[in-house]
C-alpha cells in the first residue's frame, strides 16, 4: 500500500477551510482538539481508498469535515452501491453498516463503533416475523432499514421513512404488516387508508419522547415557529406539527421554502447540520440525543482507519435474501 503524506501547510489549509463550515458551532479552542483527527482521517482515506458515509444525526464536526456522503438511511443506501472506494467506513448505527455490506459484498465495511445500535433495530427479530407469517399468511412483510440483515432476510421488501408510501402502494396489496416501528406505521396508514397496515410495538427511543405538548410550549415561547416532525415521531405529535417527513424531506422543506423560525422534531444534531447549510434561519432545537448515534466520534473514525478495526459482516445465509429485500426497495421511485 502507498502511503500518501499531506504537505503540512496544505494540510493546515484544508482543515481551517473545514472549520470555516463548522465555526458558528463548535469553538476554536473545541476544534484545536479536533484538527489532528481530521487531518488524519483525510490522510487515511486516501491511503486506504476509503469513504465516510455519515448518518444526518452525525455531529457537525463529522458531517461536515470528514464524511463522504451524507444523507438519511435511503440517501446512505442508494450512495452505497455507487461509492468505488475499497473501504466503507459507516458512520451511524450498525444496521447501516450491514446494509452498506448487504450492497457492497466486495468491499470492507467498518463502523467506528460496534455498540452503536438501534432500539427499533433491537425490538424485533426474524423468529418474530416467522410467527408473523403464521397468523397472517399471504401478507406482505414490510421491514423498516432500521433492522437487522436476519430480520431483513426473513422480509419481503423494505422501507425507510422517506420512501414507506410509495412502497407500501408499489406492493398493490389491501393488508400489509409494516415492522417494527409503531409510529411510523401509524403516521403512514392515516395517508394511506385504502390499506390496512398492521403493526408491530416498536419505537425509536429518541422520537417516542416527544409530547404535542412540547410542540404546543415551543409555539408559545416562540412566535411564528414552523414545526417538522419526523414520522418516527406518534402520531399524535406529527398531527400537532406543520410538515412530517424523513430527515431528507425535513432538510429539502427548510432549504426551499426557508421560513424564518423552524423547529425540527427529531434527534438533536440534525439542526445543528441543516443550519450550518441554510444561514440566516434561526433554529429552535428540542435537544433529544441519539445515545447510539453518539458514540460515532472523530476519533474512533480514525482509529477504525488506522486499524481497520470493527469489520461488519453478514452471514452467507442471509446475505441474498436480505440484499434483494433491500433491492426491493431502491427499485421502487418515491
Amino acid at each position: 500500500m502507498t502511503t500518501i503524506t499531506l504537505d503540512r501547510p496544505r494540510a493546515k489549509a484544508t482543515t481551517d477551510a473545514l472549520y470555516e463550515k463548522v465555526s458558528a458551532f463548535i469553538p476554536k479552542v473545541e476544534w484545536a482538539t479536533m484538527e489532528n483527527d481530521v487531518e488524519a482521517i483525510l490522510r487515511l482515506k486516501a491511503e486506504r481508498n476509503a469513504v465516510v458515509l455519515a448518518h444526518n444525526y452525525q455531529t457537525p464536526e463529522i458531517f461536515h469535515t470528514v464524511s463522504d456522503i451524507v444523507g438519511d438511511s435511503l440517501a446512505l443506501a442508494r450512495e452505497a452501491v455507487n461509492t468505488e472506494a475499497d473501504v466503507i467506513v459507516l458512520a451511524g448505527v450498525h444496521f447501516m453498516a450491514e446494509t452498506a455490506k448487504l450492497l457492497n459484498p466486495d468491499k470492507t465495511v467498518l463502523i467506528p463503533d460496534m455498540a452503536a445500535g438501534c432500539s427499533l433495530a433491537d425490538s424485533i427479530t426474524a423468529e418474530d416475523i416467522a410467527l408473523l407469517r403464521q397468523r397472517y399468511p399471504g401478507v406482505p412483510v414490510v421491514t423498516y432499514v432500521n433492522t437487522s440483515a436476519a430480520v431483513k432476510a426473513a422480509s419481503d421488501i423494505c422501507c425507510t421513512s422517506g420512501n414507506a408510501h410509495a412502497v407500501i402502494r408499489s406492493l398493490n396489496a389491501p393488508r400489509v404488516l409494516m415492522l417494527p416501528d409503531e409510529y411510523l406505521a401509524q403516521n403512514v396508514q392515516r395517508d394511506i387508508p385504502e390499506v390496512e397496515i398492521l403493526t408491530w410495538a416498536g419505537h425509536c427511543e429518541v422520537h417516542e419522547q416527544f409530547t404535542p405538548q412540547d410542540i404546543r410550549d415551543m409555539r408559545e415561547a416562540y412566535p411564528g415557529v414552523v414545526v417538522l416532525a419526523h414520522p418516527e415521531c406518534p402520531p399524535e405529535v406529527v398531527a400537532e406539527a406543520d410538515f412530517a417527513g424523513s430527515t431528507a424531506h425535513m432538510s429539502d422543506f427548510v432549504s426551499q421554502k426557508r421560513p424564518a423560525r423552524v423547529a425540527l422534531i427529531t434527534e438533536c444534531s440534525m439542526s445543528d447540520n441543516v443550519a450550518a447549510q441554510n444561514p440566516g434561519i434561526e433554529f429552535v432545537r428540542p435537544c433529544n440525543l441519539c445515545p447510539h448515534m453518539k458514540r460515532i466520534s472523530l476519533k474512533n473514525i480514525r482509529s477504525a482507519l488506522e486499524r481497520m478495526e470493527h469489520e461488519v459482516t453478514v452471514p452467507a445465509a442471509l446475505m441474498a435474501p436480505a440484499r434483494l429485500a433491500v433491492e426491493r426497495m431502491l427499485a421502487v421511485r418515491s
